[in-house]
């Protein structure tokens, strides 16, 4: 393989198309180093899920290689992957209790009891959480959940974690904190973290570097200090209106 030994994720040339004809991931090359945050930022339908989805393994990528920590992944299934993840809608599971929840993954990877119980404790201290293991999910708030959430993603102690747009759901004052609570975690932690969002403030406050993606293409890769020119903050504006009708660099 070509990837750099530095690099713990790696996409080479990907691409991807549903019909067979028309490119929704056009030739796609992202590295990543171990431990970056590094944000997708775009529009809906600009193709930056579908290439978080394509590392997770629930999509197959049509063209091109991808890599984790030097491995090629593309024909690895996703339990195989080792990636924690987090979603919008939380997913967690509504007849499991906050404790039961964060078991599962342990469970899966054939943990013995006393570890997933220390595991589990350890991971909602992380989050502040320690005192809702007995409950349900339907008995916290929305950013209690989503705490859950990234508890539950992180619990395994995975290298790379995948978060796909996780605080649309939530409002203003809340999403803020989480920012704040995820940057934290990442920089004590040191773990690799894929984002999307089409939210620029969040893009801002917490990467290491951000991808914008329009129309299946990456138009600017740059570390977050640096996306301050004139052709940056048209794609800021544009995307801060919602419209998908972005400027090409």
């Amino acid at each position: 393989m070509n990837s750099a030994n530095k690099d713990y994720v790696s996409f080479q040339h990907v691409k991807k198309t549903y019909d067979g004809t028309n490119l929704v991931v056009k030739d796609f090359n992202l590295d990543i180093a171990p431990g970056e945050f590094v944000t997708m930022l775009g529009p809906s339908g600009s193709g930056k899920t579908t290439c978080l989805m394509m590392l997770a393994g629930f999509e197959t990528a049509t063209g091109g290689e991808i890599y984790i920590d030097g491995v090629p992944v593309n024909n690895l299934a996703p339990h195989k992957r080792d990636i924690g993840m987090v979603f919008q809608n939380y997913a967690l599971f509504p007849h499991m209790t906050i404790a039961e929840n964060l078991a599962f993954p342990l469970k899966v990877r054939k943990l013995d009891s006393e570890t997933i119980e220390s595991k589990v404790q350890s991971a909602l201290d992380m989050v502040e959480l320690g005192h809702v293991a007995s409950r349900y999910p339907k008995q916290l708030s929305g950013g209690q959940q989503q705490r859950v959430a990234l508890a539950r993603a992180l619990v395994f102690e995975p290298k790379l974690v995948l978060m796909d747009e996780p605080l649309g759901a939530l409002d203003k004052q809340l999403r803020e904190q989480m920012q704040m609570e995820i940057k934290h975690l990442h920089e004590k932690l040191g773990i690799t973290i894929l984002y999307v969002t089409h939210d620029q403030d969040e893009a801002l406050t917490m990467s290491d570097r951000i991808a914008v993606f329009n129309h299946g293409e990456v138009q600017q890769l740059a570390p977050q200090l640096s996306c301050t020119n004139r052709q940056a903050m048209r794609l800021w504006r544009s995307l801060s209106v919602r419209t998908t009708n972005l400027p090409v660099l």
